[in-house]
């Protein structure tokens, strides 16, 4: 037997709305049956019919044949209590009646208890209604939150396509060096402070100076561990540079017991944190390429002042000063698009913008969405 073609994402974004549609109208019919009878009525006749079947499930076992006689005796009674208690205008109250007529008897078998829920079958079909309403409306929200996934997906492939036809847009001739030149003169000079600080300041400082970038968000640093940092602070191996102590962290204990106290202490805050002090480096303080927007730049440079200047001499910070006078210039925007276009744009994706591929998937991705947006619209949350 041949396998059926796969679901095109166009069927998919309709067979959703579909199955929503399908799914409110069994709501609407369920929540017309419950009128029909009336939801306190019904609400009424499903705490009785309940309660009632709880005490078969209760005493079933027990009060049938010649089991436990008292149980027998104490069913007996709670049933009669029950049917005295039954409001007079309860709905199929003659229903409650008979099973207590079939269930008054000397000696009880489980025949008495199937012939009992028999007489209740009408009983339990209004209050069936109650439990399809609450069924029909979980597949309604169910059916409604994949339409609304699907649209979220929609929208962020749209906002893809949208990206990548203004990459298309950009002029790939664009003399992006403006750009690139004065953010690899900064880049390569703080990069170099920054080896030079990690190779001869100790653990103890540099620990601290990623501490202090936790007040600037936009300065990327992940923060030490707590064991880690508060180690460095109190032991005499903190005063040692990063680089030393990750060669300490290969000695053996006896070895290392030469050159610290406590070889063991460091060993357990030092090895275990190996790959956290080999991967600090300078790429948080560094502006990336393509750069970002000129107002994301301009806030970045901003606070990579503020933290650089902690280590850098002047000749840093100027070139720093210079990456943030690239956004000011009217030509940013233009040599930005140029350099993601560049640096982001395959040869397969030139082919299809040149072909009119993407602005034709662009459109029909939008339309579905549209579709999926009026079905929301249309059946809205319940």
């Amino acid at each position: 037997m041949s396998e059926s073609p796969p679901t095109t994402d166009g069927e998919s974004a309709r067979a959703r709305v579909q199955t929503l549609k399908r799914a409110a109208t069994a709501h609407e019919e369920a929540q017309k049956r419950v009128e029909e009878t009336g939801e306190e009525r019904l609400e009424e006749l499903q705490e009785y019919h309940d309660e009632l079947l709880a005490l078969f499930d209760r005493y079933e076992e027990r009060a049938t044949g010649d089991g436990d006689f008292e149980a027998f005796i104490e069913f007996q009674e709670k049933i009669a209590n029950f049917v005295e208690r039954l409001p007079e205008d309860l709905n199929h109250r003659d229903r409650f009646e008979e099973v207590d007529e079939i269930l008054h008897q000397r000696r009880l078998t489980e025949s008495d208890f199937e012939s009992a829920r028999s007489a209740l079958t009408p009983v339990s079909d209004l209050v069936e209604r109650l439990e399809e309403r609450t069924r029909t409306l979980e597949q309604y929200r169910k059916a409604r939150h994949e339409v609304a996934v699907r649209k979220r997906e929609l929208e962020a492939e749209i906002d893809e396509l949208e990206d990548l036809q203004a990459l298309g847009e950009a002029d790939l001739e664009a003399p992006v060096e403006r750009l690139r030149e004065p953010i690899e003169r900064y880049n390569e000079a703080v990069e170099a402070v920054f080896r030079e600080f990690k190779r001869n300041a100790s653990a103890e400082e540099v620990l601290e100076f990623v501490e202090t970038t936790e007040v600037y968000p936009l300065v990327g640093y992940r923060q030490p561990p707590e064991d880690l940092t508060a180690y460095v602070e109190g032991s005499e191996a903190g005063e040692e540079p990063i680089p030393t102590l990750l060669e300490y962290a290969e000695y053996s204990v006896s070895k290392l017991e030469h050159y610290v106290p406590e070889a063991r202490e460091l060993k357990r805050n030092v090895a275990t944190h190996q790959t956290y002090l080999r991967r600090l480096d300078a790429d948080p303080l560094t502006v990336g390429w393509p750069p970002p927007e000129a107002a994301t730049l301009r806030w970045r440079c901003r606070e990579l002042i503020a933290v650089v200047g902690r280590l850098a001499d002047e000749q840093t910070i100027v070139k720093l000063r210079q990456v943030r006078e690239l956004p000011p210039n009217s030509e940013y925007e233009r040599l930005r698009e140029s350099a993601r276009a560049r640096d982001q744009l395959d040869e397969d994706e030139r082919e299809r913008l040149a072909s009119g591929a993407v602005e034709e998937e662009l459109a029909t991705l939008q339309d579905r969405r549209e579709t999926l947006t009026a079905a929301l619209a249309e059946y809205p949350e319940r």
